[in-house]
């Protein structure tokens, strides 16, 4: 994440949204269903602070591509708080779905409040995401804002469609690389494109330079899916804050197993055998290594990395705010959380 006085200045900014989108759930007899989202946010609790937060990258990349657009990055805030309170709905939906018991270092929403209120909290994310939105009204044209209102819902399906092959291909025996990267297209890319089109679209650029900003977060989310699917199996659960075990037990079609599955090695006969318990994943993982797994996503991430780069060149970006974007790309790639 790249650290400096401008995007100190994004972040607080962006924190500061984000806490005004969350107070509108503070209304009468709702002390505690406020306090499960300031929680998920990492505001409140036990073990809040920048840990639990997150890094906010998604919006932070909304407000660096209109920045280096030559916007005015304040304009975005909206659009940039609506992108986190989005991705913040998924998480809490995706650690029920995946029955992950910790987010961040901290228990997860549905371990302390029950599977139905977690729910109820994701769908209060999102629907905060669609009204935080809404405020462009006060700093964009109308014309602007419907086209944002419209990038952001299509992201929201995609994400959708994506969170449902994923669950969906646990019960694949095999699958195709092509299917993979379908899959991670809508789960992480479509939300990381609409960051980078909200970004070009609230500073007015052209349609060729949002395309090409549009094509930068896309390329840059295969990416950072293809690291975070490296982290999955072999990251420190220290760092990631969750457990390193979870993709090869809970039998997640990561790009390193599909990519360990179709070399139909050692690793393939384990997996096509059933279940995999957590006292098997060292072994399991050092195999996944040595028939080349790890090296494949790597390689895979630094070609998407070098993608979006190409991308992010194409559009031409300026100043600070420029230098900025291509070193969070950088540094995405090169993350250990």
């Amino acid at each position: 994440m790249p650290k400096n006085d401008f995007t100190a200045a994004l972040l607080n900014a962006i924190e500061d949204e984000l806490r005004l989108a969350v107070r509108q759930t503070a209304g009468q007899g709702l002390g505690q269903f406020n306090h499960m989202l300031a929680y998920h946010m990492g505001w409140e609790g036990e073990g809040a602070g920048p840990e639990a937060r997150g890094k906010r990258i998604r919006p932070l990349l909304v407000l660096l591509t209109c920045a280096a657009c030559r916007g005015e990055w304040e304009r975005a805030l909206p659009a940039g708080a609506a992108v986190e309170l989005l991705h913040n709905f998924s998480l809490i939906h995706d650690d029920i779905q995946d029955n992950s018991p910790t987010r961040r270092g901290r228990p997860t929403v549905w371990r302390k409040w029950g599977i139905a209120q977690a729910i109820n909290a994701g769908d209060a994310m999102l629907t905060l995401a669609h009204l935080t939105l809404l405020h462009l009204e006060k700093t964009v044209s109308p014309q602007v804002a419907l086209q944002a209102a419209r990038s952001l819902q299509q992201a929201c399906l995609l994400l959708t469609e994506g969170q449902y092959l994923d669950l969906a291909y646990e019960a694949h025996g095999n699958l195709s690389l092509d299917s993979y990267w379908h899959m991670v297209s809508g789960k992480t890319a479509a939300l990381l494109s609409a960051c980078t089109e909200l970004g070009a679209l609230t500073a007015g650029t052209s349609e060729a330079i949002r395309a090409a900003c549009r094509q930068f977060g896309y390329s840059l989310g295969l990416a950072f899916q293809a690291q975070d699917d490296v982290l999955g199996i072999w990251g420190n659960a220290a760092l990631t804050g969750k457990s390193a075990e979870s993709d090869l037990v809970t039998g997640k079609k990561s790009l390193p197993i599909v990519y360990g599955i179709q070399q139909k090695g050692s690793f393939a006969d384990r997996w096509a055998q059933g279940p995999i318990i957590p006292e098997e994943v060292p072994q399991l993982a050092v195999q996944l290594e040595v028939e080349g797994g790890r090296e494949f996503a790597t390689k895979a991430a630094g070609e998407m990395t070098r993608q979006a780069l190409e991308s992010l060149d194409q559009a031409n970006p300026q100043g600070e705010a420029g230098q900025a974007l291509t070193i969070l790309a950088h540094e995405l790639l090169g993350r250990q959380a």
